[in-house]
C-alpha cells in the first residue's frame, strides 16, 4: 500500500508541474505576438529569447510532465482497477482527454510561432490561457467530491468560473487600453 501513494505523490507532482507548463505557455506565446508589434530592433532581441524560453519550458517542462503524470496515473489505475469501474473517473477521465487536446493545439501554436505564423490576437490567447484552468477546476472538484459530486451545480459553477474569468480579462484589458 505505501507503494500506492509514493505512486499517488509522484502523479501529483507531474499533475502539478505540467499544469505549470500550460499556464504559462499561453503567456509566453502572448509576448511573442506583442513583440511582433515592436520596433524591429526590439523585436530582433526578444523574440529570439522569448522563443528559447518557450522551447525549454515547453520540451524540458510540459511534455516530460504530461508524459510522467500519464504514465504514473496508469500505473495507480493498474494498481488499482476498481477505479475504472466508478462513474466520476469516466469523466475524470474525459477531462484528460481534453486537457490533452488542450496540450496538442499548444505544440500547434508553438510550432506555428517558431515558424513565424501568429493566427492569434494576444486577446484571444489570454481567452485560450484559461482553458487549462476551466480542466484543472473541473478535475480537482470531481476527483474531491466523486460521488457526492451533484453534477447540476458543477456544470453551473464552471460556467460560472468561466463567466468570471472572461470578465477578468475584458477588465484587465480596458486597464490596459487606459494607461
Amino acid at each position: 500500500m505505501l507503494t500506492y501513494y509514493y505512486i499517488k505523490s509522484l502523479h501529483l507532482i507531474f499533475v502539478i508541474t505540467w499544469f505549470a507548463g500550460l499556464f504559462y505557455i499561453p503567456r509566453l506565446f502572448i509576448y511573442q505576438i506583442e513583440t511582433n508589434n515592436r520596433p524591429k530592433l526590439e523585436r530582433d532581441i526578444l523574440l529570439p529569447q522569448l522563443q528559447l524560453m518557450t522551447r525549454r519550458l515547453w520540451f524540458i517542462i510540459t511534455w516530460p510532465s504530461a508524459v510522467l503524470a500519464t504514465f504514473f496515473a496508469t500505473w495507480l489505475l493498474y494498481m488499482s482497477p476498481e477505479y475504472l469501474q466508478a462513474p466520476w473517473m469516466h469523466v475524470k477521465l474525459s477531462f484528460v482527454l481534453l486537457l490533452f487536446a488542450y496540450h496538442l493545439k499548444c505544440h500547434q501554436i508553438l510550432k506555428q510561432q517558431e515558424k513565424g505564423v501568429f493566427k492569434w490576437t494576444s486577446n484571444q490567447m489570454r481567452f485560450w490561457n484559461e482553458g487549462s484552468t476551466l480542466i484543472l477546476f473541473s478535475v480537482v472538484f470531481l476527483v474531491i467530491l466523486k460521488n457526492a459530486f451533484n453534477w447540476i451545480y458543477g456544470v453551473a459553477g464552471i460556467f460560472a468560473l468561466a463567466i468570471l474569468l472572461m470578465l477578468g480579462i475584458k477588465l484587465y484589458k480596458r486597464l490596459r487600453e487606459k494607461k
